[in-house]
């Protein structure tokens, strides 16, 4: 919608004379919604519910579109409006997004949304659904010596399976490089370039092993169960890579590379320019 139209629609009252109008569009970190403006202050005293109620269009950033701009993660947005419909929410089986999921509701004073996601940390830095002190204590007081006893060691079979909680799967890093070798294979080839670090897999998977090192840009809006081979590092050393796949319990089980000669030249006293295709497979059981 051009920015001209998107003033008409807002400049039009919304639902209780609201300058809003009725359907409104974001532009979240580059992700673009669209919603209703009582989805967007259906929780007083939020931050959407002042932008949106208390203030003007005029008073609200916008993109070169005309959509209200706001410049947080356009992934974990989907979660923020979910919640807002009905004030409920349900994540993926799997979802390795809690803590950050739960700074944004700190940032957009979900107060509530952020309290469901607090997490309990566990040494391995992971969300552990285990149960917390105080209801250890709550049932030690119910219950006798023995009892307690039983109670503590049921409440660490219930930590155990959160350690453990990592999903299995796999993951392919990628690289293209280029290289020369010398006239007639005589001398070593010559410096290897990596231009990019490309990450396929599923999109859960590695979001947990790369973290804030994956560039997310080619495909930003996949959900975490679903797949990808769009996403690439942030770095150009393989080396990195694979401590990150190290330390989340990775391994590598197969590899391969393909060679192809780029640019090649009547020349004898020219060296021979080749690019090469390269990837390795690491899993984790």
């Amino acid at each position: 919608m051009a920015l001209a139209d998107t003033e008409r629609a807002a400049s039009g009252c919304g639902e209780s004379g609201s300058p809003f109008s009725e359907i409104i569009e974001l532009n979240v970190g580059g992700q673009v919604y669209v919603t209703r403006h009582k989805t967007l202050i259906a929780v007083p005293d939020s931050l959407l519910w002042n932008m949106f109620s208390k203030k003007s269009p005029k008073e609200l950033a916008r993109d070169s579109k005309g959509r209200f701009f706001l410049d947080r993660d356009g992934f974990l947005f989907r979660y923020i409006l979910d919640y807002l419909r009905d004030l409920n929410l349900v994540l993926p089986d799997y979802f390795p997004e809690k803590s950050r999921l739960q700074r944004e509701a700190d940032f957009f004073l979900l107060r509530d949304l952020a309290k469901r996601l607090s997490p309990r940390m566990s040494k391995d830095n992971s969300i552990s659904e285990d149960v917390s002190q105080s209801d250890t204590e709550d049932a030690a007081q119910c219950c006798s010596s023995g009892e307690t006893l039983r109670a503590l060691s049921t409440s660490g079979a219930m930590r155990s399976p959160s350690l453990d909680s990592r999903k299995s799967g796999y993951i392919t890093i990628g690289y293209r490089g280029s290289y020369t070798i010398g006239r007639d294979i005589q001398t070593d080839a010559k410096f290897r370039r990596v231009a990019r670090i490309t990450v396929c897999g599923k999109t859960s998977l590695a979001k947990e092993v790369f973290g804030d090192t994956l560039n997310e840009s080619r495909d930003p809006d996949r959900p975490p169960e679903r797949y990808t081979s769009r996403y690439y590092l942030k770095y150009n050393f393989l080396e990195q890579a694979f401590d990150k796949l190290t330390e989340a319990g990775f391994h590598m089980v197969a590899c391969s590379s393909t060679g192809t000669c780029a640019y090649t030249s009547n020349d004898p006293n020219e060296d021979k320019i080749w690019t090469s295709y390269t990837e390795y497979v690491f899993c984790r059981e």
